[in-house]
């Protein structure tokens, strides 16, 4: 039985912990400020991006992982002997997967599989973290990948932005202009539906206002949420993680994490984000 490598990209928002644990490769997306162009978690962290946020008065464009990139990490773990699975962000938000199947192409080999997670941030580190889960149970790679493809429908996401700056000026959420300018201290709860992003409800006053609205939408399918994990994401929203955690605390999730969202999502979403990701069981 041959090895299987997993394979995802720096939009997973997985700690850096899990990421080693699991002998997860990651491949970096870019944010760009101007002409300069950086790694997303290697040459460049969130809180300095925010920082060059700041000092420029620019929010960063983002740009996928190339073909070249794939290319050369397909190539290395096929030649250590590795059948490789790669998922990470959907292919309705970044070109990345489109990248990965031309360097897939380029190689030609049956060895190499990817998934669409249709999903971002760590709800595509989610199917990640379900495929070490599978592979460390000495499933196939082609039963992985058929249990992934029906695992990403049930992935739900939801984040509170605190600020609509970001999204309103990327123009990745077209819908949101709606609200800049006329609805003072709205928090829109963003989800993500058929690997899209949808505006939910949009609560007003306080972030943790509508943060207790977000937990309450999380706690209607309590019952049918996966134990395995359940994730608290957030870009510079710390002050609010041991809250969320807490309303959760009586559902019996066996790996309840805290991660922090790296540059491209944090580029797009904005410092006071905070989202509960989560796998249904059915």
């Amino acid at each position: 039985m041959s090895q299987i490598k997993i394979i995802t990209d720096s939009t997973c928002d997985l700690t850096e912990d899990l990421i080693k644990y699991h002998e997860i490769e990651v491949v970096p997306l870019f944010v760009n400020f101007g002409e300069s162009s950086y790694q997303d978690g290697i040459d460049l962290n969130t809180e300095a991006m925010y920082k060059k946020v700041a000092d420029t008065n620019m929010i960063p464009k983002t740009s996928a992982a190339s073909p070249a990139m794939f290319q050369e990490v397909f190539e290395r773990h096929l030649e250590e002997g590795y059948e490789i699975i790669y998922t990470g962000i959907g292919q309705k938000f970044s070109a990345t997967l489109q990248n990965a199947t031309i360097a897939k192409n380029a190689i030609d080999s049956d060895k190499i599989h990817l998934v669409d997670s249709e999903n971002l941030s760590s709800g595509s580190g989610l199917l990640v973290l379900k495929a070490v889960k599978m592979r460390d149970e000495g499933m196939s790679a082609k039963e992985i990948v058929d249990a992934l493809e029906t695992l990403r429908t049930r992935v739900r996401t939801r984040f509170i932005i605190d600020t609509l700056e970001y999204l309103h000026k990327g123009g990745r959420l077209k819908a949101i202009s709606a609200f800049v300018g006329t609805m003072l201290k709205v928090h829109p709860i963003i989800r993500v539906v058929d690997g899209e992003m949808t505006i939910g409800k949009k609560p007003r006053g306080k972030l943790r206002n509508g943060i207790k609205i977000l937990l309450n939408d999380v706690l209607k399918d309590e019952g049918n949420i996966d134990t395995d994990f359940v994730m608290i994401t957030h870009s510079e929203a710390h002050e609010h993680v041991d809250f969320i955690r807490e309303q959760l605390a009586h559902l019996g999730i066996k790996n309840i994490y805290e991660t922090e969202a790296g540059c491209v999502i944090s580029s797009h979403c904005g410092a006071g984000t905070i989202g509960v990701l989560y796998m249904t069981n059915s």
